[in-house]
């Protein structure tokens, strides 16, 4: 039995675009991460970016639920001492949506060199928007999960 390993030129890697409008936000980037790993593919290699590029839009439309807009905080430091700041979701989400969807999606990838040219095919705009046109990317429609019968 051999294993079948890919090769860097054998990786066909498609565009696609996910509208994020009125979808759950952890979802929507766990879905994406995946993607940009290469999860949905049989050629999957854990230690190889066999990933797509992925294009979000609307992503200043994303629900949360329960109270996380108020309650969530991210954090980030100046460096000085008493330094922290802190900003809750709901804000970061009227300032930075793309920002605050790129970061929950790069945190969900590998840590080093691997993650990083899986966090450089991510593509994330605030409106509906956006300047991949000529790569002639694919509508993705991510799927929605009941969890427990709510939605």
């Amino acid at each position: 039995m051999k294993t079948y390993m890919p090769k860097a030129a054998d990786i066909q890697r498609k565009w696609y675009v996910v509208d994020a409008e009125g979808q759950v936000f952890g979802r929507v980037a766990s879905q994406v991460a995946s993607i940009l790993r290469g999860k949905n593919k049989p050629t999957y290699t854990p230690n190889m970016d066999t990933g797509d590029y992925v294009i979000i839009v609307n992503a200043d439309k994303v629900v949360m639920t329960g109270k996380k807009l108020d309650e969530k905080f991210y954090y980030h430091h100046s460096g000085y001492a008493g330094g922290l700041k802190a900003t809750s979701f709901r804000k970061l989400l009227q300032e930075k949506p793309e920002f605050a969807m790129r970061r929950a999606i790069v945190g969900m990838l590998p840590k080093g060199p691997l993650g990083r040219s899986m966090a450089k095919k991510l593509k994330v705009y605030a409106g509906p928007d956006y300047e991949q046109v000529a790569q002639k990317p694919e509508k993705l429609e991510l799927v929605r999960t009941a969890r427990g019968g709510k939605e």
